[in-house]
């Protein structure tokens, strides 16, 4: 099987950033930020407050499983970034890749809301927040996932799913 890759996910907001960042460092891994592979359509979408479709989100998606094939091909472990909001784009993520796990970012809307008023400089506004939620379907448990509570520290969080992995 090739090295594990883990997708962290979750709506804007509940720090899959800071808390990938963190976690790739900790255990010595590849770190990517998903939207870094957004088309640029896609972000200029959001940038003017229009939240994505399916079809907007398809070729992300796609970018993101060449992603994880690339460091598949190079046999490194990997962390990656992805909101990864319904049960088909996991799937498609995970397509003929056993080794993703996905690490789910679960909070409150009032704790993301309040993140997101007081983030800067990133292109999906709070106004987008509803839209995020509406089309958040949890993992459900048929799904290689690791859930942390964002009420916690990052360091916290990171120690969690160090934990899961048998690492912590």
């Amino acid at each position: 099987m090739p090295p594990p890759v883990l997708v962290v996910m979750g709506v804007s907001g509940s720090g899959k950033t800071t808390v990938a960042k963190e976690l790739a460092e900790a255990l010595g891994w590849t770190f990517e930020e998903g939207d870094d592979l957004h088309p640029a359509a896609n972000v200029a979408k959001m940038r003017a407050g229009h939240p994505l479709d399916d079809e907007d989100r398809k070729p992300w998606l796609d970018a993101i499983g060449r992603w994880i094939d690339d460091e598949a091909k190079k046999g490194a472990p990997a962390v990656i970034t992805c909101s990864a909001l319904k049960r088909v784009y996991r799937d498609q993520i995970r397509a003929d890749r056993p080794q993703v796990t996905f690490v789910f970012l679960e909070g409150s809307k009032s704790l993301i809301a309040d993140r997101l008023a007081h983030r800067h400089g990133h292109f999906m506004p709070p106004s987008l927040l509803d839209s995020q939620f509406e089309a958040l379907e949890e993992p459900e448990p048929d799904e290689p996932v690791i859930t942390v509570d964002i009420a916690k520290s990052p360091e916290a969080q990171v120690a969690d799913i160090e934990h899961a992995l048998g690492r912590g």
